[in-house]
């Protein structure tokens, strides 16, 4: 099993408004009270940084992953827990930055685009069907579902409480994480792990 503080990288992908940003926070959140060091990368946020310049072509969609990648890889050296959020739509992207970061959980938000659709925060997909928007994942650009992810939520079927339960299930289930002692331990399991 994973030691407590032993990194890894728990890349959160699935369309946009799947809920990516929601459970990045919820996970950071819920591995933090476990003890365990968290940081999140939204894929979002990272664009209007580091990938600054880059539009939405496969390229530059694909140097985009890349960077976020590159950015995980040196957190997991640290042994810190990164969870990236990024729709991340290509299978051989993935592949490409599973190898690259090594110590890797895929997590695909399976939520249908129809749903999506309904939910769509900041009207993006509004703007793609209207033609405003190019090369938009689910509309005018393919998505490709993932072939063998590690853990499978259904965040148009399920509240974000429950995708989260399913996810630290998921991760207990591989040993990235300690499984959960009994309510109200937390505080007891965290001190033990500092003196280990």
């Amino acid at each position: 099993m994973k030691k407590p503080n032993e990194g890894f990288c728990l890349w959160l992908m699935g369309l946009s408004a799947s809920g990516k940003t929601t459970l990045a926070g919820l996970l950071k959140e819920a591995l933090g009270q476990r003890g365990l060091r968290v940081e999140v990368l939204d894929g979002e946020v990272i664009r209007a940084t580091i990938s600054k310049g880059l539009g939405f072509s496969r390229a530059d969609r694909e140097t985009h992953l890349r960077r976020l990648a590159s950015v995980a890889k040196l957190l997991v050296g640290h042994q810190i827990i990164v969870v990236v959020a990024a729709i991340c739509p290509f299978q051989h992207i993935r592949q490409e930055v599973r190898a690259a970061i090594g110590e890797f959980v895929e997590v695909y938000l399976n939520c249908p685009v129809e749903v999506c659709i309904r939910r769509d925060p900041k009207g993006h997909y509004a703007k793609a069907l209207a033609g405003e928007i190019d090369n938009f994942t689910g509309i005018s650009d393919p998505f490709e579902p993932p072939v063998r992810p590690d853990i499978v939520v259904r965040t148009g079927e399920e509240s974000p409480q429950e995708s989260l339960s399913r996810i630290l299930k998921g991760l207990e289930a591989l040993k990235r994480i300690p499984r959960s002692p009994p309510s109200g331990l937390w505080k007891k399991y965290r001190e033990s792990a500092k003196t280990a």
